[in-house]
């Protein structure tokens, strides 16, 4: 039989993470989390992942750098960072944005990696 577990978050009540993102919806092979209102600041170190993850913009501005390439992420861009690859984001303006991940980053300690 298929799941039909039915899951419904809402943000002002979603647990937190290390770097201020809220956890929302997860599943067994994908979970949502959303940025709000990051504020501008120097790009953090660059990052590997083991799980891919595609993100849309809300609002504000921020560049993203991935092995060696650069893109700046406006409202309404969305993106992909695979997994495995070394990436950063710098905030230009005050920036929001939501992100899918896949398998789940807050699952086994992966966000820690």
């Amino acid at each position: 039989m298929a799941d039909t577990t039915l899951t419904k978050i809402d943000s002002r009540n979603s647990p937190t993470g290390p770097d201020g993102e809220k956890y929302l919806a997860s599943g067994i092979h994908v979970a949502m989390r959303m940025w709000e209102n990051e504020q501008p600041g120097e790009a953090k170190e660059p990052s590997v992942r083991p799980y891919e993850t595609v993100g849309y913009v809300l609002q504000g501005r921020a560049e993203l750098h991935l092995e060696g390439q650069m893109v700046l992420l406006e409202p309404g861009n969305s993106w992909v960072v695979p997994k495995g690859a070394s990436h950063t984001y710098k905030v230009l303006e005050a920036f929001s944005a939501v992100e899918a991940t896949s398998p789940p980053a807050q699952v086994h300690g992966r966000d820690k990696e």
